[in-house]
């Protein structure tokens, strides 16, 4: 799969997503996250790094630290950034 250089709007996307969710509740189930990350048309891309997500159900923190953990895996960190 060929990576491309991730935008200010797709940070913005996926931060809006985790928002969203949890001005809703305390806590989100991965799929539940996956299929709203879906839905919000989340560049492919960053799906994938969503995807990796361990099954379970996620606190805001522990979320953003999987995923930025990943984010900083994938090598995107500085093009994507991190969410919180």
């Amino acid at each position: 799969m060929m990576s491309r250089m991730h935008s200010t709007e797709d940070h913005a996307a996926l931060q809006r997503l985790i928002d969203t969710l949890f001005a809703e509740r305390r806590r989100v189930p991965r799929l539940e996250f996956i299929v709203r990350a879906e839905l919000a048309d989340i560049a492919g891309d960053v799906l994938d790094v969503v995807t990796l997500l361990p099954p379970g159900t996620y606190s805001r923190d522990r979320l953003c630290d999987q995923l930025n953990s990943a984010i900083t895996a994938h090598g995107w960190g500085r093009s994507l950034g991190t969410v919180h």
